[in-house]
């Protein structure tokens, strides 16, 4: 009896030693959860281009969260969006109408800390061509299109592209699209448009996938990428959901051989007790 009471005891130990664990990993996945939701915010482009025209008008919006301030950088003095002027603040949005030229410059969205997003720094022309390229980065993999636009002329028109001063092309309707862009594709980009003028350079940014390994093996971090974020959040929580099952189904194979072995253990008579006199 006193061992059939020490495996008793010791079965009830592993018991709460489990729902411990299991108490410490649902804690540990809502900790992952919350930290990961804070740093998923970005700031969005629309429309999604880098170089505005004069008089365009252009917005700016916080994603990923309900407040956040749209904040203006232009030689080295720092604005936010306040209504007023040609400037209209609605929670995390800010639309600009009317650009003049010192409405270029570096954007981002700032929240409650000082914590920012993604900057991206628009520039505003008084010439007459501008060339459209994203103004946030390109995954890896995916198609970009670059179009040269005359401010006078909406119709298609023939134009050539530049990457670093050289010459990459040319196009009848002014568009030049970039097949499953890579890490190469990124650089500065301009185009021109025959007896139309040329456009100031813009930068072609590209981002890696979110699991990429570089040339020595070592893991490379992609996760300022919004995408990336809701993919590496949903890797980690499988991830530790997966372990946490593994545990359990562990501890309660673990509990079944301890049931088994007191089972085994308690004493059975197996014999005739009564002897015949």
């Amino acid at each position: 009896m006193p061992q059939r009471k020490s495996l008793l005891v010791s079965l009830q130990e592993d018991i709460m030693e489990i729902r411990a664990l299991c108490i410490r990993l649902l804690i540990t996945i809502i900790i992952m959860l919350r930290a990961h939701a804070q740093k998923v915010f970005s700031l969005r482009v629309v429309p999604n281009k880098l170089q505005f025209f004069e008089y365009e008008t252009v917005s700016f919006y916080c994603e990923g969260v309900f407040h956040g301030n749209i904040v203006h950088k232009v030689n080295g003095r720092t604005s936010q969006c306040n209504n007023g002027g040609n400037k209209t603040a609605q929670g995390s949005l800010c639309i600009m109408t009317s650009l003049y030229l010192n409405d270029g410059g570096q954007h981002w969205c700032e929240i409650e800390g000082g914590r920012r997003s993604n900057s991206v720094n628009i520039s505003v022309t008084a010439g007459s061509v501008i060339l459209e390229s994203p103004a946030v980065p390109v995954m890896e993999g995916e198609d970009v299109t670059l179009r040269c636009r005359n401010k006078m002329i909406s119709s298609n028109i023939a134009a050539d592209f530049y990457k670093y001063g050289h010459h990459i092309g040319n196009s009848s309707t002014a568009n030049m699209t970039i097949h499953r862009v890579y890490k190469s594709d990124e650089g500065l980009y301009k185009c021109k448009i025959s007896g139309g003028g040329e456009s100031p350079e813009s930068w072609l940014s590209v981002s890696l996938p979110c699991v990429t390994a570089d040339h020595t093996g070592s893991q490379r971090d992609h996760s300022s990428n919004q995408g990336c974020h809701i993919y590496l959040v949903s890797r980690t929580v499988f991830t530790v959901a997966m372990v946490a099952l593994l545990l359990v189904v562990v501890g309660l194979l673990h509990c079944g051989k301890v049931r088994a072995r007191t089972a085994n253990s308690s004493p059975r008579c197996k014999c005739n007790c009564n002897y015949d006199k």
